[in-house]
């Protein structure tokens, strides 16, 4: 009886946004956009690729914006997919006609003969706290936007078609995460990392503007996984500040007795990504990606790490006003 009610009222809070305490966010919550997204590390070769999903609900039906891009080569490839579907119950997201399928251990997206990717992962690090990384805000409901990493490090193997090219994956560094709400902020910035001299440091962070009803405030929060411990920098037991120009980002951060400080520079030209506009059926092209970006980490503390990377993304985007 118990459980059933804790169910009940799990799935409930659910559709406000809003995660309960050790509450699963990778199911749907039947937000207006769930967007997923995985990202591969391929140290020794120094490749990197994306893969994207957004589930877009509409009352004409159901869509995806998704999109590979990688790096080196600058390739990217996007489409817009019908028959779109982020189950409730459990980890599984469709769209197209078998184009795309993702669970929590393979992810598969078919764009056409220069454009494919069929992964499988293990060995996941997964998020181990009981709220997610917007702390509090997690918890939350109504918010305008949530955002959680729920792959921290693992093992990523497969391959891809990449233009004319296949690229081979064997236990590749990945990292993957979810967001959702009523679809992308104004604006926001973001960064990801791995490929440190380290294989078990992974940091995430990201900002932009976050509203509920009338009500917006600028907010950023990071995650740093260093070996075992997953330190969650989020208002308001944390101060989070960062700020960019589109070419350079820095992050400063204070709490759980460390201090953080990353610094990232983007190299090259960035690759230009799909936003979905939910409620009018179509994406625009206002999201700026360097997928393979410098970055430097300075973490000191209770917990303590130096360290950089060549191979960090770094993205701003925006949303364009309603036509």
């Amino acid at each position: 009886m118990i459980s059933t009610v804790t169910r009940r009222l799990d799935a409930l809070y659910r559709r406000t946004g809003a995660n309960l305490p050790t509450g699963d966010p990778l199911p749907s919550h039947g937000a207006q956009m769930e967007g997923y997204f995985w990202r591969v590390t391929d140290v020794a070769a120094a490749r990197v690729v994306v893969v994207l999903c957004g589930v877009n609900r509409h009352p004409d039906g159901d869509w995806a914006t998704v999109a590979i891009a990688a790096e080196p080569g600058g390739f990217v490839r996007s489409a817009v997919l019908p028959m779109a579907r982020s189950r409730r119950d459990r980890f599984l997201v469709t769209a197209g006609d078998g184009a795309f399928r993702a669970t929590a251990t393979e992810v598969h997206l078919d764009l056409g003969d220069d454009a494919v990717v069929d992964l499988s992962i293990d060995r996941v690090v997964g998020w181990p706290h009981a709220l997610g990384a917007g702390g509090i805000f997690s918890a939350l409901p109504f918010l305008g936007q949530y955002w959680q990493p729920h792959v921290l490090g693992g093992a990523a193997s497969g391959q891809a078609l990449i233009g004319g090219e296949r690229w081979a994956f064997e236990a590749a560094e990945i990292y993957a995460e979810k967001n959702w709400g009523k679809g992308f902020p104004e604006s926001w910035w973001w960064g990801q990392a791995q490929g440190f001299e380290r294989p078990d440091v992974c940091v995430a962070f990201g900002g932009g503007r976050l509203t509920a009803g009338r009500l917006a405030i600028t907010v950023g929060g990071a995650v740093v996984r260093v070996g075992d411990v997953v330190l969650r920098f989020a208002p308001p037991f944390s101060t989070v500040r960062s700020s960019t120009d589109g070419t350079r980002w820095e992050v400063r951060a204070r709490g759980q007795g460390c201090k953080l400080r990353l610094v990232g520079t983007g190299v090259g030209e960035p690759h230009v990504l799909p936003v979905p506009l939910p409620a009018e059926r179509r994406n625009v092209d206002t999201d700026f990606e360097y997928l393979a970006a410098h970055m430097t980490v300075e973490l000191t503390g209770a917990v303590r790490y130096s360290g950089e990377t060549h191979l960090a993304a770094l993205e701003t985007g925006y949303r364009p006003p309603r036509r």
